[in-house]
């Protein structure tokens, strides 16, 4: 019987030459090493100097790779930045139960505000990205659901999640003013066309050269619905500034806002109240994306 797990720590370079070696033999004298950070998700290694290998590290993330393969080569023309290019789709085998990718290798260090030239510059490029996506013919797109977590659909699949999280959370953040932000994002009922969106627009999905957004990586979660979901950046890495400049490149209404500190609060509330051993660095930097959140719904009232 097939293997149906296996341990994230066993993704290794090990692994990767003897899937390699075994499926894609033209490669196999290529060195394999770690990607860092390398993502939770998946695990990533450069192959040689022109490639990367990407290994879901559970099987939720498996038909991730299907999605990318099929829809990568289609929305690659129509967008101004690169996006990674797939190669070849590899199968399970050498105990790894998933299919996983050889991609193109694109440059790039992730982002961080200290990588960054100029952020308002930045939030501009990345929201003409994404308008670039949404512009997109959506037919056939994949659309919300389990594989990719429900981005593009409805918050009210998280409704109780989030609402557990501030009752736990209640007496260190303020959980009225979270319960607002969140029920006010409910009401933000979603009535557009389903328009692509990338689902995961953070940090480390976004790769900087000398200063300037130079790619948009990982979209696993990408498909067609409600792009509200693509908004969290704006309280995850961007400040006020920069903020109000990516909101002004984006054509998204005051309740796909509404809805976007709903995706972030959500996300940001179930971290710090499922992580209460984590590390005060980490731990701060979600209550500081928090209380973006709640002082940028104090503003729009």
């Amino acid at each position: 019987m097939p293997a149906t797990h296996i341990d994230r720590d066993d993704i290794d370079a090990s692994l990767v030459r003897r899937l390699v070696a075994g499926q894609f033999p033209r490669w196999a004298n290529l060195p394999v090493r770690p990607v860092e950070p390398s993502g939770w998700d998946n695990r990533t290694f450069h192959l040689g100097d022109e490639m990367s290998v990407r290994l879901p590290s559970a099987a939720g993330y498996a038909a991730q790779v299907n999605k990318e393969h099929r829809w990568l080569p289609k929305l690659a023309p129509h967008l101004p930045l690169p996006i990674p290019v797939p190669l070849a789709m590899g199968t399970p085998g050498a105990g790894y139960p998933w299919p996983w990718s050889v991609y193109r290798w694109i440059e790039g260090e992730n982002a961080t505000v200290e990588r960054i030239a100029d952020l308002p510059q930045f939030a501009t490029a990345l929201a003409r990205f994404l308008a670039a996506l949404q512009r997109i013919d959506p037919t056939g797109g994949p659309p919300a659901g389990p594989d990719n977590f429900h981005r593009g659909g409805s918050l009210t699949t998280y409704d109780a999640e989030t609402r557990q999280a501030i009752a736990t959370l209640d007496g260190t953040i303020d959980a009225a003013a979270a319960t607002d932000v969140w029920e006010t994002a409910l009401a933000a009922t979603w009535r557009g066309s389903p328009v692509w969106f990338h689902g995961d627009v953070a940090a480390g999905n976004l790769l900087v050269e000398a200063g300037r957004l130079s790619a948009v990586i990982d979209f696993g979660c990408s498909g067609v619905g409600d792009p509200a979901c693509d908004l969290a950046i704006a309280w995850t890495l961007f400040d006020e500034e920069s903020r109000n400049a990516f909101r002004a490149a984006l054509p998204l209404d005051e309740a796909a806002w509404a809805r976007g500190r709903g995706w972030t609060l959500w996300k940001a509330l179930i971290t710090v109240a499922g992580l209460p051993n984590a590390s005060h660095v980490e731990t701060g930097k979600v209550r500081r994306i928090i209380d973006a959140v709640l002082a940028d719904h104090a503003r729009s009232a």
